[in-house]
């Protein structure tokens, strides 16, 4: 096999191609469009998703940033990992998660018993794909002294080819508790170099990022305060560091929303995918939630519609699966960050 060596001359950590910069651009001039049901057919579509559910003795899971009509017919919102450990801990045959790919391979990976949808196959984690399993060996080669930590967001190939999951939330206290003084972080540079910023160890930031929270400008935080004076900026890590430089706050979804329902303001503006928007309407409605940026829409987590839930529902399909030998090592991964 063909070393990626050649690609990446002289990097001390392997980088990506700019075909993500064309990707990124591609998928944020995506026009977001709600799909359109009248009230009452959303209402009714609903209606029988929840008979089939039970049925089915399913579980539903929605992402923060899933469109609203699909978060209310969820047993449970948060973010992927939350939902994943939710889901294996719950009493059902069938898990559909609404998200985007990897989350549903980890929820299988957590969950083997289960059946587990994804009701949108198509929907993907573009960084997701920024790391190749060939191209983080390759990297292991070059720094065999280090302990390579991936964020969750990553494939269960990658996960399988990692000593240590992450998430956004204790990404900082992973990398502090690794025992090797050099980290491999994949495949967020923003999450990895934020958690650098809090750890003495050399961390060495794969060349990846999120296509919505790379997107924000510090020239979007400046706008934003302009027009919500006084307004607390919240922001996720995922975000550029020059961004993250100029918020009140750092989180992961669920601290943004933790941090919005206990904190005594009550004008926030949110820097993280805008389908969290809906969910702090409904669980903050005294306080009022501005987006960072009106752009700030991931294409992916929109493609789960209520007719794609109602049709995995009734078709058992899509299903996700994850090779044993890869689950399992992915399964050592996840399971070393939750003894921490």
């Amino acid at each position: 096999m063909e070393s990626p060596a050649h690609k990446y001359p002289g990097a001390a950590i392997l980088p990506r191609d700019s075909d993500y910069l064309m990707l990124r651009d591609t998928l944020l001039g995506y026009n977001q469009k709600r799909v359109g049901y009248p009230m009452q057919d959303t209402a009714m579509l609903q209606a029988e998703i929840l008979r089939i559910r039970e049925q089915k003795n399913a579980i539903i899971l929605a992402h923060n940033y899933q469109r609203g009509e699909v978060q209310d017919i969820a047993d449970v919102i948060g973010d992927s990992l939350e939902l994943a450990r939710a889901a294996a801990g719950m009493d059902g045959d069938v898990i559909v998660f609404c998200g985007v790919d990897f989350m549903a391979e980890t929820a299988a990976i957590l969950s083997p018993e289960k059946t587990v949808l994804l009701p949108a196959p198509d929907a993907c984690c573009p960084m997701a794909g920024m790391v190749t399993a060939d191209e983080l060996r390759f990297a292991r080669a070059r720094h065999p002294d280090a302990a390579v930590v991936c964020y969750v967001n990553t494939t269960a190939e990658i996960k399988a080819e990692s000593d240590i999951c992450c998430t956004s939330a204790n990404a900082v206290k992973v990398v502090n508790a690794v025992h090797e003084d050099t980290v491999i972080f994949v495949p967020d540079r923003n999450l990895g170099q934020y958690a650098a910023r809090f750890t003495d160890k050399n961390v060495l930031p794969w060349e990846g990022f999120c296509l919505v929270h790379d997107r924000y400008t510090p020239a979007d935080v400046s706008l934003a305060k302009q027009a919500h004076p006084g307004a607390v900026v919240l922001v996720h890590p995922e975000c550029r560091p020059e961004v993250i430089d100029l918020a009140d706050h750092v989180a992961s979804t669920s601290g943004i929303i933790s941090h919005v329902k206990s904190a005594p303001g009550n004008e926030f503006i949110i820097g993280t995918e805008n389908g969290i928007l809906h969910r702090l309407a409904k669980e903050c409605p005294g306080k009022r939630c501005y987006p960072l940026s009106d752009t700030a829409i991931c294409a992916n987590m929109k493609k789960t519609d209520l007719v794609k839930v109602r049709d995995a529902l009734v078709t058992l399909q899509p299903r996700i699966t994850v090779p044993e030998g890869i689950a399992t090592r992915a399964r050592g991964a996840i399971e070393r960050m939750l003894a921490l």
